[in-house]
């Protein structure tokens, strides 16, 4: 049954993948995400179920519409192969069971996230809040001891980066990290406790620094004014986290 489980998730992971990139692509507008159909958005034509396979379809059909010709958005594939590897990491890295499905719920909501934040420069409410009220929950069933370090992280996850946010805009006159950053982050304080706050900021400047210098090695000029989202950063750093540890254990 374990050895079940575990190839359950990885078959699952893909699929899942597969509906976090439809999500991430048709935000805010997620009207008949559940049960709509699948179709091109060039030339409106339902999808087959053969067109529809995570990671097969699109490779099969070298990324482009089998009908017109249009090209199907590469957000689909990196997506999809993002949960497979949230499914494997948790899969190698947690001790299964339980915490297996857990740890999954919380990579594909941080896969989530991260699609969204690097696609449209938000991170959606709708997303961030059950993640942090689900972080404090889950560490009061499992360690009540432990669960007032959840809350007092996630409290003081928002309260750091809403005061950088703040402090930003004072000084610079323009915004800087958003308030949907600092929620975020309070997600990864309500999931992990306040002692790992300065191990996920620290992960994820550095994860950050790599985004930004990579675009510039394959030809992206950068200036000062460039919004770069940086939701991405801080949910790789949170799940970095939750599977290694922070740097000093608590």
């Amino acid at each position: 049954m374990p050895e079940l489980s575990l190839w359950l998730v990885l078959i699952a992971s893909p699929f899942i993948g597969s509906f976090i990139a439809v999500l991430a692509l048709r935000y805010p507008d997620w009207r008949g995400v559940a049960f709509g159909r699948s179709r091109c958005d060039a030339c409106g034509r339902t999808l087959g179920p053969l067109e529809l396979v995570p990671v097969a379809s699109f490779l099969t059909l070298r990324g482009r519409c089998g009908n017109c010709g249009a090209p199907i958005a590469r957000m689909h594939l990196a997506v999809e192969l993002g949960a497979v590897a949230v499914a494997v990491s948790a899969v190698l890295l947690t001790p299964g069971g339980g915490v297996l499905y857990i740890s999954c719920l919380l990579g594909w909501a941080l896969l989530a996230l991260a699609a969204i934040d690097a696609r449209t420069g938000f991170l959606p409410d709708l997303l961030t809040y059950p993640l942090i009220v689900l972080g404090i929950g889950l560490a009061a069933l499992a360690s009540p001891n432990e669960a007032a370090d959840h809350a007092i992280g996630a409290v003081a996850g928002f309260v750091i980066f809403a005061a950088v946010t703040v402090l930003y805009r004072w000084l610079r006159g323009r915004d800087g990290l958003g308030l949907g950053d600092a929620k975020l982050l309070a997600a990864g304080g309500a999931w992990l406790g306040w002692q790992a706050l300065p191990s996920v900021v620290l992960f994820a400047a550095m994860i950050g620094l790599v985004f930004v210098l990579a675009r510039r090695a394959v030809g992206h000029t950068l200036y000062a004014a460039d919004r770069i989202a940086f939701g991405p950063a801080l949910a790789l750093a949170i799940w970095c986290v939750w599977l290694f540890g922070p740097l000093v254990p608590s």
